[in-house]
């Protein structure tokens, strides 16, 4: 493996190393797939020419220590690897000025690249822009960027995309933008977006995607820690969140509204038109030197972490980060060039996380793929309206959308004639069945059963036109766990949705299934370039998941202290979470160290694996989320299935129509959750004591075992706080809420036969 330094105004000679072995790990890595030529000398120059070259989910950090000072440092790492009993490598000793290393938290600075000596860990380095440029020689006349104003059809193609985003970077900088500042994004996807996030780019600026949901204070935490000069947002509402926090920001110079009019006008704030207007006759050599400067080691994009204690981190990532982590995911997916068959997807997540940005604006960009954007209110309803319109190649969902599709088709297939429903029974059994052999023989082509035929024509087919996915043989999970249940359930439909795991610090991705390689519930295999570690496994192989390879990121901005938490003295990335392989070098995701439940007798508990069987174990069940940390025995607070306001987004009192049938099979003739809640409903409040009874019954021990739960009256939410961006439950928010529930649950009721209570009960 060779580390590049690109240095500047200068270029220092690589060094060439083999990714540090350590003991207490187990390694594995993915093949380095197609092969390379070699660097010259081991020296790349890639700041003023395109040299000759040939990536998403995300889990993203779930909790965010606040800065710790020397004393809580050791306490909080000590914390966090309890579950090791073991000691990792010494966190990185900060690099010397005069020779960049693998990590930084400055802004302004540069770093190792992880290259390796042959396959795509050894393409050449590329910035964004001689990525984008590659692109427009290659694709320029293709569809880049595709969207609807009203009823109309509206679109770019790639070289009208590229001269856009040159004249919004020429906008920035006639607006003050310095160099290494940030520009803050705050808004639903949308073109203006994407053109916001590549033009601070090419201006020398830093790319930050603000959440849609952040308060006033989030967003002012955000644009002060970045220092940005410019902030873009969609709408008065997001701008009135600027405006409130407007005089905290000494650096701000500039606000910009891409929908909608300005309901008043003052001398920094911008429609978009008028910003567009302010570079379109500016000249092309101050961008050029901008741009010609710029090294594939230096920061262009900032994710910041949506964590749930103290404040975000600043996630840096550098142009090689990006562009090779596309090149390498591409090559992984095996993703088309629009020269052959152009890809298309459908972007409606938060582009404040890097699972969307992956997808939608570099992993498309890479092969001449067209992105198409979805309405802001897609997952209130209208996102399978945009899929039957655009029918994508390929589709990334969050769990919770694929569990919403999965709750959708069920309400509709309960609606249907006794025939139609047998028909449906059947041919989902012969999908699971067809789809599961040939997992088990990893994706090699046998023959099909003709009953499989029969039922791709009778069912499969319709299904997935149904939903906008007929053109569609790329369907990824990722950002959060997802339930066997729901996975089973697409493979029983001829969809295996293929998982993909990573984090902010992998800039996305690290591995992925794939068609040909493939096991349910498994998080696939290594991008090409990559290597995982297993720090410190037990016994039965689980250990910590750790990342090696380009996509691993430069640092957390101006905060040295928790770089050195994430990156130890090696360089391995440190997930943070447990996992295993199986003999054929798949991944396992087992558990996370921050979430581990330690029940007061000392047993490490990990909690996902526990809520998805009891959210199997009943179905009426939405979300689970099990107590015990610290405590004597384990709980459970549940909440079940119901509507959602199509305008706001927040749970309704009304069952869904699935859960409405369950209850009916279950002897209730309950229609609201109210009804349900707290115990109200004794069949159903039975039924759920039974289901948890046969998840006890599997238990590897009893403190495994669930002893109480409760029933919440409202279902959580994003809009609640319960659930972050992208659905992942946000456990010590939940704690927090239902503190005085969660206390009720490990109250001692004092009883004759407690043996230190003589009084006799009232």
């Amino acid at each position: 493996m060779q580390l590049i330094t690109c240095e500047p105004n200068h270029m220092s000679e690589a060094v060439v190393m083999e990714p540090p072995r350590a003991d207490g790990f187990m390694e594995s890595s993915c093949g380095t797939g197609d092969s390379a030529a070699s660097l010259d000398d081991g020296i790349v120059d890639t700041a003023n020419e395109s040299s000759e070259e040939e990536s998403t989910g995300e889990k993203e950090e779930d909790t965010v220590v606040p800065e710790a000072t020397s004393e809580t440092k050791t306490t909080e790492q000590s914390t966090n690897t309890k579950m090791a009993n073991a000691r990792r490598p010494e966190s990185l000793s900060v690099p010397a000025a005069a020779e960049p290393g693998l990590w930084t938290s400055q802004g302004d600075a540069v770093v190792k690249l992880r290259m390796d000596e042959s396959g795509l860990g050894a393409e050449t380095p590329l910035t964004v822009n001689q990525m984008f440029t590659k692109t427009v020689e290659r694709f320029g006349e293709y569809t880049a960027l595709g969207w609807k104003e009203g009823e109309q059809q509206k679109s770019l193609n790639y070289k009208e995309y590229y001269q856009t985003c040159r004249t919004a970077a020429k906008s920035f900088l006639k607006l003050g933008l310095e160099r290494y500042h940030g520009v803050g994004i705050l808004g639903f996807n949308s073109a203006e977006w994407f053109i916001s996030d590549i033009g601070a780019i090419l201006a020398g600026g830093f790319a930050v995607g603000i959440y849609t949901t952040n308060s006033p204070e989030a967003c002012q935490y955000v644009a002060e820690n970045c220092k940005a000069n410019i902030i873009v947002v969609e709408n008065h509402k997001q701008m009135q969140k600027i405006l409130q926090v407007e005089d905290k920001l000494p650096h701000l110079k500039a606000i910009i509204q891409y929908k909608d009019a300005l309901k008043e006008k003052r001398p920094n704030l911008y429609t978009w038109a008028e910003f567009m207007e302010l570079g379109r006759n500016e000249p092309d050599a101050p961008l050029d030197a901008i741009i010609s400067s710029q090294k594939p080691n230096q920061c262009c994009t900032l994710i910041y972490t949506s964590g749930t204690t103290g404040q975000p981190k600043g996630v840096m990532l550098s142009h090689d980060n990006i562009t090779w982590t596309a090149l390498s995911t591409s090559h992984h997916v095996n993703l088309m060039d629009a020269t052959q068959v152009q890809e298309s997807v459908v972007s409606y997540l938060p582009l404040s996380h890097i699972a969307a940005q992956m997808v939608d604006i570099w992993l498309t960009m890479r092969v001449g793929g067209a992105t198409y954007f979805a309405q802001p209110d897609a997952l209130k309803g209208s996102l399978v309206n945009t899929l039957k319109e655009v029918r994508p190649t390929a589709f990334m969902g969050v769990p919770r959308v694929w569990e919403k599709m999965q709750e959708k088709m069920k309400a509709t297939g309960a609606k249907s004639s006794t025939v139609r429903r047998k028909v449906a029974a059947w041919a989902k059994d012969v999908g699971l069945q067809t789809n599961l052999t040939k997992m088990n023989q990893n994706g090699a082509a046998g023959r099909a059963p003709l009953s499989y035929h029969v039922a791709k024509k009778l069912v499969f087919k319709k299904v997935r036109k149904a939903l906008g996915l007929d053109r569609c043989n790329k369907c990824y999970t990722g950002a959060a766990p997802i339930t066997k249940d729901t996975l089973e359930f697409f493979l029983s439909l001829d969809m295996p949705l293929f998982e993909l795991y990573g984090m902010s610090e992998s800039t996305g991705p690290h591995t992925i299934s794939n068609p040909t390689a493939f096991k349910i519930t498994s998080c696939g295999k290594e991008i090409p370039g990559c290597k995982t570690k297993l720090h410190n496994p037990d016994e039965e192989g689980n250990g910590e998941i750790c990342f090696w390879g380009r996509h691993v990121f430069m640092g957390y901005l101006n905060m040295p202290d928790k770089t050195e938490e994430a990156l130890d003295s090696e360089g391995w990335l440190h997930s943070g979470d447990l996992g295993k392989h199986d003999k054929n070098g798949f991944l396992f995701i087992t558990g996370r160290i921050k979430e581990l439940i330690i029940t007061a007798g000392g047993e490490n508990i990990p909690p996902v694996p526990i809520e998805d069987a009891v959210k199997e174990a009943v179905p009426l069940i939405s979300n689970a989320m099990l107590i015990g940390d610290k405590r004597k025995f384990l709980s459970m607070l549940l909440t079940v299935k119901c509507q959602v306001n199509a305008e706001s987004g927040d749970p309704e009192d009304e069952l869904t129509p699935e859960a409405v049938e369950l209850c009916k099979k279950l002897g209730s003739n309950a229609t609201r959750v109210s009804e349900i809640a707290g115990g109200r409903d004794r069949a159903v409040h039975t039924a759920i004591q039974e289901g948890i009874n046969r998840v006890n019954e599997k238990a590897n021990s009893n403190a495994q075992r669930i002893q109480k739960f409760l029933i919440l009256d409202r279902d959580f939410s994003v809009g609640g706080g319960e659930l972050g961006p992208t659905m992942k439950l946000k456990r010590p928010v939940v704690m927090k809420m239902y503190k005085e529930q969660i206390d009720n649950f490990y109250k001692e009721l004092a009883t004759p036969t407690t043996p230190d209570n003589p009084l006799p009960p009232k």
